[in-house]
């Protein structure tokens, strides 16, 4: 059985960059949880995830009682919960036993534990006060955690989308580039003899700004996430280029990129209000809140925390809005500059079906 050290797991397992509340509440205790593990039994990443679930079922047990001793152990036991559940992707990363149906598992238990955990919380509190205002807030919980997450494979969609075209542009490009230039005839870009080339003042010219261009942004980032090849949890994924498309969003926040730049530092993303703090504030927070105040705190503290996070959220549809806009300005220009190379022959089928590109892209905008 391996001996992994802790700065080996700390190494191979903590994401480049994670929720503050991860980082400084669970990533401590959970990568000196997964070495146990790894180093001690022969426990797998999906035991974990079944693990997770049934503490937050424990949780949802006690929070459907309702009574205040119940309260703190369910909000305890969500926390543990909530470590259990970051140090089942953590091994998986360490042992390399990252499976697409682990990361099923493991997305559709955080969904399960979420719907029983706040139908039990506010069910509960329901009981014992009868205030109708439980109910609604467990159907705002329960919306927002889904807008969420459907928010968030979205959004990721998008971006996939957009890398993958503007490398289809370069490719495009290169392509055109090469019919243009010349073969082997040296004296044939300064006399336009020897087919359609012509000096680099003019048709190469444009296609090799527009190339260097594209390279320049697809190459953005990845040196900076190369450590963290995956999205997120145990679920592969293929590698495509890293495109930063936060060009106008820079422009019109000039501050955000010290404030990105200040929380990278310490790895904590800028998204300062998701899923997980949400999920925190309403099942450890409240909870506790609750039996030191009363039960009238859980609804307050998770209307502000809601607002918080769907505030986020719009936030990051604003940003994708701008990166869509940044999007079709760089394959617009490259493919302006396809157009103005006027490629003759074999090249003009393919400036064909790159105009269809276009027009879908047109059609996506409107």
């Amino acid at each position: 059985m391996p001996g992994y050290t802790l700065d080996e797991v700390r190494a191979r397992t903590l994401k480049e960059r994670d929720s503050w509340l991860t980082v400084y509440l669970a990533d401590p205790v959970a990568v000196r949880l997964v070495r146990v593990v790894a180093n001690r039994t022969s426990v797998t990443p999906n035991q974990l995830t079944v693990v997770a679930l049934f503490l937050g079922l424990g949780a949802a047990v006690c929070f459907a009682f309702g009574y205040w001793q119940l309260l703190l152990l369910g909000a305890a036991l969500y926390y543990v919960c909530f470590l259990v559940d970051c140090a089942d992707g953590k091994l998986a990363r360490l042992t390399g036993s990252e499976s697409l149906f682990g990361a099923w598992m493991d997305y559709v238990s955080d969904r399960f534990r979420v719907l029983v955990c706040v139908v039990a919380l506010m069910g509960g509190q329901y009981r014992e006060t009868g205030h109708v205002a439980f109910v609604w807030l467990a159907l705002a919980v329960v919306f927002l955690d889904m807008l969420r997450y459907l928010n968030a494979l979205q959004v990721y969609k998008v971006r996939r989308e957009m890398r993958s075209h503007l490398a289809a542009a370069l490719e495009r490009a290169r392509a055109t580039l090469s019919m243009l230039e010349p073969e082997g005839d040296a004296t044939g870009s300064a006399t336009g003899g020897g087919g359609r080339t012509m000096s680099d003042g003019g048709e190469q010219a444009v296609l090799r700004h527009g190339i260097g261009v594209l390279e320049q942004i697809l190459r953005s980032q990845n040196e900076r996430e190369a450590r963290n090849q995956r999205t997120a949890g145990k679920q592969p994924d293929l590698t495509l280029p890293k495109v930063d498309l936060h060009q106008e969003f820079r422009t019109r926040f000039p501050w955000y990129q010290r404030f990105w730049s200040a929380l990278n530092a310490r790895r904590v993303r800028t998204h300062l209000v998701g899923g997980i703090e949400f999920q925190m504030a309403v099942f450890v927070v409240a909870p506790v809140a609750a039996v030191l105040v009363g039960p009238p705190v859980i609804g307050w503290i998770t209307a502000f925390v809601g607002v918080l996070l769907l505030a986020f959220e719009i936030a990051i549809i604003y940003k994708l809005w701008l990166s869509t806009r940044d999007f079709f300005r760089v394959v617009d220009g490259i493919d302006g500059a396809l157009r103005f190379s006027g490629p003759s022959d074999g090249a003009e089928e393919q400036g064909r079906d790159t105009g269809s590109d276009s027009d879908s892209q047109t059609t996506a905008r409107q």
